[in-house]
Formats: structure tokens, C-alpha cells, sequence
């Protein structure tokens, strides 16, 4: 064995110093000095950020969200009272992470939870990228104005109330008039179009959650849409999630230049959830016993919808939030906040639904703040006058209560109107192409049902259909392709829709 030099030795000592590391980790760490209610009041995390993932033992997180001078209060995350595994006591750590979502071509067709975790049974979400639940909306010099229409397939809602890609159109009204029907039918009607949709659902049932899944995939639509769930039996801290989550997996899509949908069912339940936190927090309540910033968390997250400039890709995320109002008062606290924040509303009426008017859109209340900018060509010129029609229709019903006699022109008037609802009738899950629409609205607004039965119009409409699709079916490629209506056209639609009311009549 050969002796080492003392050289050798300080080298070897110098060398080991130089590549010394410590090991030491230090974290911050705080003690649970209350909880139940799925919140915990934490001492200590003096450190610790808004909407930050929270860690509590036996595997359970949380999210901080009252940082008060004392204490932070955490609202804990997980189903069947998971603050029953956390006592008094029990030490918590900073993860250092904020609240976050997956997001990307992954969730497409996936059923998730508030936190993005499948619920569907298809396995795990394989994908790498991830976006914070929280999002600054753009700013203006971001956004560009709203132009491109975003097709419901539904004749009452294209013809009147318009929706352009990037607006927030608000669907209101009583429980059981057909909200959630109307957005269905819009993710259905994306189909072919390359509008990517998300679906949020917050404290519904379950089975009505999975209904709608069963729906969307019975028509081919769960192949461009994501459902978010949290569903009554969800925790409130799932049910204040959820959106912000939705909108994080549609933000992603917007940012890279695509169109996307998401549909907020219902707003209501989420300000109810909301206002549970607050209170279980010891937030001062307010109104109606919700918090002072209850208009801030609906605005922070519809704010997020936008037509993005050219230079950012011009992606655009609409949002269909839907509120649900108590016998039909659109002046309460929540509803009229939403109408605010808004670019117009779909205001559905039981009186409507029962009556057999569906879907029941009361065209007085509703309205479309970007309207005809985003509305097909085609569509503006031949429903310009149907909004009309329709109000002094409906103005000439209830003078008729008073049981006067009629002129001519106002019996035609009448008429006319008469057949404009019953055109605009339409049944659920059945969207129409642009097309399709226009030639209907067309012939109503032009007098070519007028000498019609009423009770007639809806077989007329059927077979109409079947008869341009078969003998002019370049008259119906040309509105699609086109999606402008020029006065050959019109002259040549005028003249199919009589020959075929001569065959009808027969």
C-alpha cells in the first residue's frame, strides 16, 4: 500500500470542499387552528399567495384565499368531507403552485372534475401543458371588434338575437324554459365549423350531467367538447372552480388562434356557492347575504371572452352564461348583474314555453349589443323585418282584448305575424343550416305563407326543405358558400318557393 503525500491529501480536502453541497430544504409550513365546513383556518404560511395550492396530510389540498394579518383562510378541495382527515393541530405546507388546470387537444371528448381530473372513466389525461384557473382578461389593444357570426342553428336566436364569435350573449329566465336546451343545441350546430366547445355545468344533478353527455354524443358533438363537472353533490369550492376552470381549457385554444364556446350552467348556483365560502370565510355579507365582491367574480371571468387582434392569432372565445331567474324577475341582485357585464340577453318566459312558443324567447326583452355586425349577410337582409312583425304583432294581441274591429291592413298584419311565430317554432336538437333559415325567414317575411292555414306551416316547412334540396339545390349551396343573398338569388328563391306552393296547395 503506498503512502499518499500530504499534497495529495490538501488536494483531495480542496476538491471535496469545492464540490460540497447543502442539503438543507427549508419550506414553509403553518398549523390548522380550525376547520370544518371544507374551510380550515391556518396560523402561520406569513408568505403565502392568493389561489395557491395549499398542503394539508393524508394527501388532501387546499387553495388559500382570505390572507388576513393572523391567519389564512383555505378552502379544501375534495368530495364526502374531506375536512374530516384534517384536525386542529395538523402542519400544512406552501407548495409554492397556484391554482391550475390541464388543458390542450387532451381534453377533447373528456368528461373532468373543477381541478381537470377525468370523471369518465377513460383513463388519465395525458398531456404537458397546464394553465392557472385564474387568468388576466386581454386588454384592449388586444381584442379586435366582433364580425364573424357564431351560428346557434336556431331561426328565432340567428334571425333577432345574433351572437358573433367573442361576445357573451347571457341566456336568462325560470327554471324548466328551455336554457340549457338552447345551449345544447348551439354546441350541437358547431359540428363541421372548427369551434371547439366547453360545456360547465355547476350543481346540477348528475343525471342531468349525464344526460347531456349522452346527447352531445348521440350527435357527434363530444368529439370537439370538454365537460367541466361539478354537480350538486360537488363541494362549493368544486362548484366556484369549475368556470374559471372551463374557460382556462377554452382560453388555451383561443391563444393559439382557434374559435371556441363555452356555456356557463348555471351562473346562479355559482354566486350561491360563492356566497357559502364567503360566509363560511367571515367575509361581511352584503345584499341578499353575498359578498361585497360578488360582481367581480362573475365580470373577471366573462371579461375573459374576446376576439383576439390579428396579431395574436385572432382566436375568439364566446361565452353563453346562463342565469336562472325566480318567477320571471330579471330584476334581482344577481340577474341584473350579469345583464350588465353582457353583451345581451336571451330572455326565455315560461308564459311563452307553456303556450306552446318554443323555444320561448320574448323579443322585447331580448337583445344582441353586437347584433347585425356579426350576423351572415343573407340573414340581415331578409330578417330585418321580422323583429317588427313580430312587436307589432304582439302590440295588435293585446289591443284585441278590447274587442274592436279590424281593417283589412291590420287583419293582414295579423296574419302575418301569426305565421312569423309559427315559422319560428322549433323543435329541440334539430339546428338548421344558414341556408335553411334564410329560405324560411325569406318566405315568411315576403308574404308567400300568408294565404297559408297556420296549422299548415310546419309540414309546408318539412317538405319545402326537401323539395330546394332537391330540385334547387345550388340555391342552397349558394347562401352557405356565400352567406350573402343577392337579388338573382332572392328572385330565384321567390320563384321556388311559388312553384312549390302550387304542388303544396295540391
Amino acid at each position: 500500500m503506498s503512502n499518499l503525500r500530504p499534497e495529495e491529501i490538501s488536494s483531495i480536502i480542496k476538491s471535496e470542499l469545492e464540490n460540497f453541497s447543502s442539503q438543507l430544504k427549508t419550506e414553509s409550513v403553518g398549523t390548522v387552528i380550525q376547520v370544518g365546513d371544507a374551510i380550515a383556518r391556518v396560523y402561520g404560511l406569513d408568505d403565502v399567495m392568493v389561489n395557491e395550492i395549499i398542503e394539508f396530510p393524508n394527501n388532501v389540498l387546499g387553495m388559500a384565499v382570505n390572507l388576513e394579518e393572523d391567519s389564512v383562510g383555505v378552502i379544501i378541495f375534495g368530495k364526502d368531507n374531506p375536512d374530516q382527515k384534517i384536525k386542529e393541530g395538523d402542519v400544512v405546507k406552501r407548495t409554492g403552485k397556484v391554482v391550475q388546470v390541464p388543458v390542450g387537444d387532451a381534453l377533447i371528448g373528456r368528461v373532468v372534475n373543477a381541478l381537470g381530473s377525468p370523471i369518465d372513466g377513460k383513463g388519465p389525461i395525458v398531456t404537458e401543458k397546464f394553465r392557472p384557473i385564474e387568468f388576466n382578461a386581454p386588454d384592449v389593444i388586444s381584442r379586435q371588434p366582433i364580425n364573424a357570426p357564431l351560428q346557434t342553428g336556431i331561426k328565432a336566436v340567428d334571425a333577432m338575437i345574433p351572437i358573433g364569435r367573442g361576445q357573451r350573449e347571457l341566456i336568462i329566465g325560470d327554471r324548466q324554459t328551455g336554457k340549457t336546451a338552447v345551449a345544447i343545441d348551439t354546441i350541437i350546430n358547431q359540428k363541421g365549423k372548427g369551434v371547439f366547445c366547453v360545456y360547465v355545468a355547476i350543481g346540477q344533478k348528475i343525471s342531468s350531467i349525464v344526460a347531456i353527455a349522452e346527447t352531445l354524443k348521440k350527435y357527434g358533438a363530444m368529439d370537439y367538447t370538454t365537460i367541466v363537472s361539478a354537480s350538486s353533490r360537488a363541494s362549493a369550492s368544486s362548484q366556484y372552480l369549475a368556470p374559471y376552470s372551463g374557460c382556462a381549457i377554452g382560453e388555451e385554444f383561443m391563444y393559439n388562434g382557434k374559435d371556441v364556446l363555452v356555456v356557463y350552467d348555471d351562473l346562479s348556483k355559482h354566486a350561491q356557492a360563492y356566497r357559502q365560502l364567503a360566509l363560511l370565510l367571515r367575509r361581511p355579507p352584503g345584499r341578499e347575504a353575498y359578498p361585497g365582491d360578488i360582481f367581480y367574480l362573475h365580470s373577471r371571468l366573462l371579461e375573459r371572452s374576446a376576439k383576439l387582434s390579428d396579431s395574436l392569432g385572432a382566436g375568439s372565445l364566446t361565452a353563453l352564461p346562463i342565469i336562472e331567474t325566480q318567477g320571471g324577475d330579471i330584476t334581482s341582485y344577481i340577474p341584473t348583474n350579469v345583464i350588465s357585464i353582457t353583451d345581451g340577453q336571451i330572455y326565455l318566459e315560461s308564459d311563452l314555453f307553456f303556450s306552446g312558443i318554443r323555444p320561448a324567447i320574448n323579443v322585447g326583452l331580448s337583445v344582441s349589443r353586437v347584433g347585425g355586425k356579426a350576423q351572415a349577410k343573407a340573414m340581415r337582409k331578409v330578417a330585418g323585418k321580422v323583429r317588427l312583425e313580430l312587436a307589432q304583432y304582439r302590440e295588435l294581441v293585446t289591443f284585441l282584448q278590447f274587442g274592436s274591429d279590424l281593417d283589412k291592413a291590420t287583419q293582414d298584419q295579423l296574419n302575418r305575424g301569426e305565421r312569423i311565430v309559427e315559422i319560428l317554432k322549433q323543435g329541440q336538437y334539430v339546428p338548421l343550416s344558414l341556408a335553411k333559415q334564410v329560405i324560411l325567414i325569406f318566405s315568411g317575411v315576403n308574404g308567400l305563407l300568408d294565404d297559408l292555414p297556420v296549422e299548415k306551416i310546419k309540414a309546408f316547412e318539412v317538405e319545402l326543405y326537401q323539395f330546394i334540396a332537391q330540385k334547387y339545390p345550388d340555391l342552397e349551396k349558394t347562401i352557405d358558400s356565400s352567406g350573402d343573398i343577392s337579388d338573382e338569388t332572392a328572385e330565384a328563391l321567390k320563384k321556388a318557393v311559388g312553384e312549390f306552393k302550387l304542388a303544396f296547395k295540391k
